[in-house]
């Protein structure tokens, strides 16, 4: 009997020390996980970004800091050359949503279910940061035009800087320049222009031109998308009564052009609604996107 006493208590004696050696490395698996990489997914990241031109880049890099002035003054775009470039919006949408690894910036105002917005500095991506400018970024939305406006260009200007046309520019989920405008009348102007520029501003331009039309059908507007740089370019050579821009215009612009601006827009950092990081801060935004912050695991 005290044999087989001694041989059940060295069973449960072994037992339990193989247990607590189970333990103790579930312990040890788990406190390495808590000291890892936090954002659910691992591995390489996959940097999207926007085409040369995009309103939305130029903005993005010269607030990120991505954008630097080298030694004689030129500004230097650090945009990884290991980044995946997206020609409009809806293709960063559509990259981030169907890859884990993957981080994209978009309009505030295209901001939908299939990706997740990060804080940046702590702050979330909301109309009402960006009013408050605790959300840092932020740019507006400019037309631009050559001379004086005149018929249906005149006209629909007036119209989007209204209070009807800046009522489009919130239901759309963008900031008003202007939350006091007087109301509109239109002159009744007849004729067709063009309208051409940022596909970031292109959404929000679509809905102020239904809207306009609704007011004036004399009016034939046709709206082409491309990026910013198109669409100064082609209202300085004629090709559109009316350009588009995400971003404020450059010194050459500036020079030939008479800018206003009709909105004010957040850019959104997009992850994939499977990464578990919430929060990044400008210096990490910076980091993966000049190539110095590689791998998810490093934002630990």
């Amino acid at each position: 009997m005290k044999k087989s006493i001694s041989t059940l208590l060295a069973a449960l004696m072994l037992t339990g020390a193989l247990s607590g050696c189970g333990g103790s490395s579930s312990s040890d698996s788990s406190d390495s996980q808590a000291s890892g990489n936090d954002s659910g997914v691992s591995g390489a990241i996959t940097v999207i970004s926007r085409e040369d031109g995009s309103g939305t880049r130029g903005a993005f890099i010269e607030l990120t800091g991505v954008e630097e002035k080298n030694d004689a003054g030129e500004k230097i775009d650090n945009t990884t050359a290991d980044a995946e470039i997206a020609n409009k919006t809806d293709v960063v949408l559509t990259s981030v949503a169907g890859n884990e690894k993957a981080i994209g910036y978009i309009s505030l105002g295209a901001l939908n279910d299939t990706v997740k917005a990060v804080k940046v500095d702590g702050a979330e991506a909301t109309v009402d940061n960006v009013k408050a400018g605790t959300y840092k970024l932020s740019r507006p939305f400019n037309i631009a035009t050559k001379g004086e406006p005149t018929g249906v260009a005149k006209d629909f200007i007036n119209f989007i800087l209204s209070k009807e046309g800046q009522a489009v520019v919130t239901d759309n989920k963008y900031i008003a320049v202007d939350d006091n405008a007087a109301a509109f009348t239109s002159d009744g102007s007849s004729g067709q222009i063009a309208v051409g520029g940022s596909s970031s501003v292109s959404p929000v331009m679509e809905k102020l031109i239904e809207a306009y039309k609704a007011v004036n059908p004399n009016a034939s507007i046709d709206l082409q998308t491309s990026d910013s740089t198109s669409g100064m370019t082609g209202t300085m050579d004629g090709t559109f009564a009316i350009g588009m821009a995400s971003r404020e215009l450059k010194d050459d612009e500036a020079a030939q052009l008479t800018g206003t601006a009709i909105a004010l827009d957040g850019i959104a950092v997009v992850v994939n609604p499977a990464n578990t990081i919430d929060d990044l801060s400008m210096d990490q935004i910076k980091g993966i996107y000049v190539g110095d912050i590689t791998d998810w695991g490093d934002l630990a």
